[in-house]
């Protein structure tokens, strides 16, 4: 099968960049993945994760939100924010967690809520990253009961 170029870049740095099979996205209307030959698009990024796909080697990484291109020539992803599974901080994760899901049981409504749930939204996409990371680690090392 022929190998598609991603490039996934923010404001900072270039996150990843390279030749993979596919890239699996998460967009406003759902998981979509990419193969090379995939149809041009452009699409709005959703908070989720996003995975890159290179034979039996996965990147996993968390997109906050922004825009990915499809052309014949690869995929370019524009992300607010974009961290590698093995950059995330996990304690700072689950504490981001848990206020957005405070300020959600106290704030009914309004901009503080729709703050907090984007950050929800982060915040578990990061967390659901890292999972799968360690996960996909774990069963490298042939430690699949734990």
């Amino acid at each position: 099968m022929p190998l598609v170029h991603v490039d996934v870049v923010t404001a900072e740095r270039t996150v990843y960049s390279g030749d993979v099979d596919s890239v699996t996205l998460t967009t406003a209307d759902g998981q979509i993945s990419v193969l090379s030959g995939h149809v041009p698009l452009v699409t709005l990024l959703q908070a989720g994760e996003m995975v890159a796909r290179l034979g039996d080697d996965e990147t996993f990484l968390a997109v906050s939100g922004g825009f990915a291109q499809v052309t014949r020539d690869g995929i370019v992803v524009l992300a607010d924010t974009c961290e590698r599974a093995e950059e995330i901080d996990v304690q700072r994760a689950q504490e981001a967690e848990r206020r957005a899901k405070e300020l959600l049981r106290t704030e009914a409504d309004g901009t503080v809520a729709a703050v907090a749930e984007a950050a929800l939204l982060r915040s578990v996409a990061r967390l659901r990253v890292v999972d799968r990371y360690r996960l996909r680690t774990r069963r490298r090392l042939g430690h699949t009961n734990e």
